[in-house]
Order: C-alpha cells, then structure tokens, then sequence
C-alpha cells in the first residue's frame, strides 16, 4: 500500500531580548509588532484552521492540518506560542493528541533541539544537553516520550546520530542527497553508528519537497497530490524488499512517499497554502493512500536496509555545514553583500567564550552543584518555562542550609550556560551580513553571558578579539567588534529599567504591572529603586530623579548604588524598555488631548459626532500653527506628541498640516529652523541646509 508522510518544521529565531524576555517592536514587521506576530497570523492560526471550500466556492469545513501533518516545532517557538498565541498552541497539542488516536499511539509531532544549533559544529557535551532539553520540553508539552527528532538544517554526523540514538529517539529526516545507498521506495534505511547504535534515516522526496517550496505546488492542490499518487515505486510489481521475507501471494513491497519543507511554507511563504496542504490530504485519502507520519509507518515496516550517511552535510549548504562557520558561497543574497568571511571570527569568538565560560561554570558549580553537567541537562525541565520556575529550579539543587549568595550563584551559573547555548542558534551565521539581526541576537546573548559569568572584562576583550576580525560588507556597519559595542554601549538594561519604574510611579501607575512579563521586579522607595532580576535574584540598587516631564517625553538621572562605581546615565523616554515606554506615552496622550482639544471637539467626540482622526487632525494643525509665534519647547513637544498620536492612526501627513507648516518655516529665523529641522522631516519635508 502507499504511504504518504508531508513534514512540516515550524520555527522562527528567537527575538526575545536576553534581560527583559520579550520581543521589542521590529519595524519591518509591519503593521504587525514584531515577525512572530506576524507569521503567526499568516501560517500558525492558519494551519490549525484551513478552510475548505465547497462545490460552490464557499467555506464548506475548518480543519486543523496538523491531525495529518508531520510536524515539529522548535521548542523556543513553542514558549513564544504558548504565552501569545494560546488557541493555535493547544490546538497544536490537540493535534498530537488526534493523531495518537488515529495512529495508534505515533503522535504527529516529533522533537528538535531546544535551540536552532547546527549539532555537527557543536561538541558532544552540547550535543547531550541540547537534545535532552528538546526531549524534556516535548514531554511536558505532549505528554509522552517522542519517537522522531527534526535536526536544525537537517545538519547531521555520526556523532549527532550516536546522541539521537543514545537518548532513546528512534528516527530522523533528512534530504536524499545526505544518504547513500537509500533503500527503493522512498522506504527509511537503518543507520549504525561507530558507537553501535541504529537509527533509523527518513530521507524526504527531493523534487516533490522543493516543489511544495519553490516549484508552484502549493497553488494547485490536485496537480500536487496527482504528483504524489504518480511517484513509481523502485521495485517491479510483485518483487520484495531485499532481505525480505517472501511472503504467500508476493505481497507487494510498501511504498513512501514522504516531503519536508519549512512549515511557514503553508500561509506566510505561500499565501493559502494550508488550503492547498487541506485539500491534498482529502484528495491522497479519497483515491486509497494512506496519509500517515513517519512513526506509525516504521511501527509497520521498521527499518531493515542498511545505509551510509554523507556527513556532516545539511539540506541548505552544497559544502557539508560550511554556511554556519566559513565563506562558502551559500547566501540569500546573491547580489547585495559578497562576502561572508565574517563567519569564522563570529564561530571562532564564541567557541573561545564559551570554553571560557564552561571553565567557569565548572569551577564555580562544582563545590555547589556536585556534577555540573548533570545539572545542566536536568535545567532542560524548567528552561522553556516563566523566570520563577526557572530560579526555584536552581534553588532546588541546592541544600537547605545554602545561603541567599549561594541561590543566586547556581541560578546565574545556569543562566549563563543557558545563554552560551543559545548563542550559537544557527540564523546569525545563515545570512549574509554580521550587521543583520540575527548576528546582533546572538551577540547580545553574549553580552548576557558575560555579565553573569563575573569576569567580564576579561571575558569581553577575548570576545572583542575575534569580532574585530569579523568585517561588514557595509563600512557603516564596521567590524563585528562595532556591532558590539554599539550593543553594549549606554545605560545597561537594569539601568534603563530603573528610569522607567521612577517614570511610570511619577505618572501614578504602578511600574510592576508594565515593567516585564516575565523578567523584572522593581521596588521604589523615595528616589531609591532596586530591580530585581526574577532569574537569578539578582539586585541591582539605583538612585532615580524625573528631571524633565513633557508632553511627549520623560527624562530621568539614574545613579548606580552598587559597589564603588557610581555611574551616573541620563535615560530618556525612547531608551526605555518597550513595555514601560508603550504605557507612558499613553499615559502622556490621554493627558495630552484634554489640554489640546476645544471643549466643543471634546463634546462632539463624545457624541459620535466627530472622529477620532478627525480631531486629532484640527489640533495637530493648530498646534503646527502656533509654533509660529510660540517658540518655546513645550510648542514643539504639543506638536510632535499630536503628530505621534496622529500616526498610530494613519501614516499619510496631511495635506493641510503640511501648508500651515510650511507658513510656520517661512517665517522662521535661521536659529529658529534648526530647532524646527527635525519636525519638518517628520511632516515629509526633505532636510534643509541653510547656507
């Protein structure tokens, strides 16, 4: 009989700032606030709720794919998902449970790495821990063990094999072209490892996989499942599996049909494509195949054949895993940025940090911890979940004569491990700049890192020493050593944290409820604010003063009470952590348009009679216009705050606002335009330069 298995691997970097664990706005995301929201709304909920339409076009039925869908999700998607996408994360999970029924008991969804790491490129201890976390955030999503584990990039070596194999995983997938010797019928092949270990290799169909993809499958449903119900099976009729058991009547040998491709294929890369993915499953179904997953099909036909594995090789890199250390040549971009021999310093620099920073977590964990790495693999049962669990984990490997010191040492000594894991996720060495986003995540894990392991200006002058080697395609961009310091430059996040708690209490609200989710805890006495880390327990003690209060923005000193270095930063509203910022500048805008509307804009506002926008724009042009003859700061913040307001309606400046400006600008003093330069350009003026 044939068998059909399509696989999906859901997954996105992870955006999370390293401190505050949370995604900041990402402009680029567009109207959505960051990409996770955005490919959410485009693939996640659309996966789990594919129409299917009707004889007449209409919707006929909602089905949630992934009950007939190979899929994993990584593990730092699925926290993401799990706190901002709640319904399209237990359907997730229903789906499992739907499958495990179906198939009895092999459950759609397999396992992966808790990060995105490429496993050949890591050391075997990195190996165990990373596999090992994936397999304990599996378990307490699903609630049964897995029998499949998706490898970041399909990256694989005997090694990483060997470790599947060791911690109980029965099966991978991997591109053809990473197998040889592959058995016929697209059927998974048994691999031994040097270690003498077996596991099995489902190796996906290459054509039909980079049609789904690439190829314009996606957009005809039955030309897609009549390319599934065409493939011929590589045996002639009648004739047996090698090795095989000849069986009365020459039953005739299985046949896969199985694809791979990324899982945001379906909605974000490929609008409608869950439609698409719908409708092949009823199609395949309808003319007798078997839709399936990769476990329930081996329960039957396990794997017998032998096979050779191509390592270490990944299905996006044509030179074996030189994409995530080397200039290889593989780039998005084949026209934009040359070079990419920025990735050896960026690999070279943090392998250095994190031997260094495994020194450390020995040395200091051991007289706490006992066996460290022991320690470090159990941190995999509470990593994935909030900061509380995470520090009362720490606190329980610990006895309970330990101390206040001692509790917050093993808690920033797992923490910094956490980091010198995540720091090698994959994306920061797949495109093409240093300068990109993913680069500068992963560096600011490090930075993270750094600052827990208690060495600091050792550990970052060894870090600096690689980066610098590490040069941009774009000379603005510099070295990798310059995105670094421009990471690392200005108030620290604690620091910056302090600000907005003093902010947030002068303006009547309380700051724990917009501080963090997840993160911090502050505590205001007087000018005094102590921002405690929920992780680690960490305190940092700060002296806060509001020194200006405008109607867009806040401005505060904050003074380091810690130690002997009293460093002392000026923090403005716009380096604020995002969530206290966001509350602030409403809180700022509901005071705003009370002092700025007519008691007449106000009533008919009330009344329905006038909109939002509407009146918003008769202020912000007549606050444009009294900058004419009110030259005092306080003007130009009422304008910029109404102008502020005004976009987070409509992005088009006015027509009107526009002229009443430019009769403002013409006459303006020379002195009086430098102060009105940036708000011209904020109203679409280009720059002007007075000679």
């Amino acid at each position: 009989m044939r068998s059909v298995v399509i696989h999906a691997h859901f997954y996105q970097p992870p955006r999370e700032h390293p401190y505050f664990d949370e995604i900041e706005a990402e402009v680029s995301a567009a109207p959505y606030h960051d990409w996770n929201s955005r490919i959410d709304r485009e693939c996640y909920r659309a996966v789990v709720a594919a129409r299917v339409s009707g004889a007449h076009g209409r919707i006929a039925r909602i089905v949630n794919t992934l009950e007939h869908l190979s899929f994993n999700v990584g593990p730092t998607l699925c926290t993401w998902m799990e706190r901002h996408s709640p319904d399209a994360y237990r359907a997730m999970l229903a789906a499992d449970h739907e499958s495990c029924r179906r198939l009895g008991g092999h459950g759609n969804a397999i396992a992966h790495p808790y990060h995105h790491v490429i496993l050949p490129l890591a050391s075997r201890r990195d190996k165990v821990t990373e596999v090992r976390w994936g397999i304990a955030d599996f378990k307490r999503r699903y609630g049964r063990d897995p029998e499949g584990f998706w490898l970041p990039e399909t990256a694989v070596d005997d090694e990483t094999l060997d470790v599947l194999a060791q911690e109980g995983i029965r099966f991978t997938i991997l591109a053809p072209y990473q197998v040889q010797r592959r058995p016929p019928n697209g059927l998974p092949g048994r691999y031994t490892t040097h270690e003498g270990r077996t596991i099995a290799l489902c190796t996906y169909h290459g054509d039909l996989s980079h049609g789904i993809a690439f190829g314009g499958l996606v957009r005809d449903a039955d030309h897609w499942a009549y390319e599934i119900l065409a493939q011929p099976g590589d045996l002639p009729a009648g004739e047996a599996l090698p090795g095989a058991p000849v069986t009365p009547g020459g039953s005739p040998a299985p046949i896969l049909v199985s694809m791979a491709t990324d899982g945001e294929t379906y909605g974000h890369h490929h609008k409608f494509a869950e439609m698409a993915l719908a409708r092949v499953f009823d199609v395949t179904a309808h003319h007798g195949v078997r839709v399936e997953n990769y476990a329930s099909f081996l329960a039957r036909h396990p794997a017998s054949i032998d096979v050779e594995l191509v390592a270490p090789t990944a299905w996006s890199c044509a030179h074996g895993v030189e994409r995530w250390r080397s200039n290889c040549g593989c780039r998005s971009d084949g026209m934009r940025y040359p070079s990419q021999a920025w990735r050896t310093p960026l690999r070279n620099g943090l392998n250095a940090l994190a031997e260094a920073l495994h020194d450390i977590f020995e040395r200091d964990g051991t007289p706490l911890l006992g066996d460290v790495w022991k320690a470090r693999d159990a941190y995999g049962h509470a990593v994935s979940q909030d900061a509380d669990a995470r520090r009362a984990f720490s606190a329980a490997q610990l006895d309970s004569t330990a101390t206040p010191d001692q509790k917050r040492r093993v808690a920033e000594l797992l923490e910094m491990e956490r980091d010198a894991m995540r720091m090698f996720t994959s994306c920061a060495w797949f495109f093409d700049d240093i300068g990109g986003l993913e680069p500068q995540q992963v560096l600011r894990y490090a930075e993270r890192a750094i600052a827990l392991s208690g060495e600091a200006p050792r550990l970052t002058m060894l870090l600096r020493e690689q980066l610098r080697l590490a040069e941009s395609n774009d000379r603005h961009t510099g070295t990798g050593e310059d995105v670094y310091l421009r990471l690392a430059s200005g108030p620290d996040a604690a620091a910056r944290t302090a600000a907005a708690a003093a902010a947030l209490t002068a303006l009547g609200i309380d700051p724990n409820g917009h501080l963090s989710a997840h993160a911090v805890v502050a505590e205001i006495t007087g000018d005094r604010v102590s921002v405690t880390a929920r992780d680690t327990g960490t305190v940092r003690r700060f002296r806060v003063s509001v020194v200006e209060r405008r109607a867009n923005n806040v401005i505060c000193d904050v003074t380091s009470m810690d130690g002997d270095d009293a460093r002392i930063w000026r923090i403005s509203l716009a380096d604020f952590p995002e969530r206290p910022r966001r509350a602030i500048r409403h809180a700022l805008r509901r005071a705003l348009l009370p002092q700025n509307l007519t008691a007449e804009e106000i009533e008919r506002l009330a009344l329905g009679d006038a909109s939002l926008r509407g009146v918003i724009v008769v202020a912000l042009q007549r606050a444009v216009g009294q900058l004419a003859t009110d030259e005092s700061p306080e003007a130009l913040d009422v304008a910029n705050a109404l102008l502020d307001l005004f976009e987070q309606l409509e992005s088009n400046v006015p027509f009107d606002v526009q002229t009443t400006f430019w009769s403002v600008w013409e006459g303006a003093s020379s002195a009086r335009r430098a102060h009105l330069q940036a708000f011209r350009e904020r109203l679409g003026f280009e720059p002007a330069f007075e000679g």
